[in-house]
């Protein structure tokens, strides 16, 4: 019983991972899809910053989902993605988890969620 509870925590641990990995690269992808047009000088600032909004953030990262994201995971959702300061995106995902073999203990599985933020810079 317990090598079964071992490759059932291992199975949920390495389902975050490859989550949180997805929401990393959307988050990436989604801080780098600002308008060229939307770079300005902060007030006070000698560099020059990208301004992201989130309708911005949510289409790339809806667009970076739909070209990586294949069916390694179950009911995947975009949760979240927005500019909230208008610099970074945040960027949360959930799917559902099934366990290997101790599905008789969790027949339904569990939504797994994860966030990830990432700056947007410019040189």
């Amino acid at each position: 019983m317990l090598v079964l509870v071992v490759v059932a925590a291992t199975s949920l641990y390495l389902e975050r991972k490859r989550l949180l990995t997805l929401a990393d690269g959307a988050a990436l992808a989604a801080a780098e899809a600002f308008p060229l047009a939307s770079v300005r000088a902060a007030p006070g600032e000698e560099h020059l910053r990208p301004v992201l909004s989130s309708a911005d953030v949510e289409q790339a990262a809806e667009d970076y989902l739909a070209a990586v994201a294949d069916d390694r995971f179950e009911s995947l959702t975009l949760e979240r993605a927005a500019s909230v300061d208008g610099s970074g995106a945040e960027v949360s995902l959930s799917a559902l988890w099934r366990p290997p073999v101790v599905a008789v203990v969790l027949p339904q599985g569990l939504r797994v969620s994860v966030s990830s933020v990432a700056r947007s810079v410019f040189w």
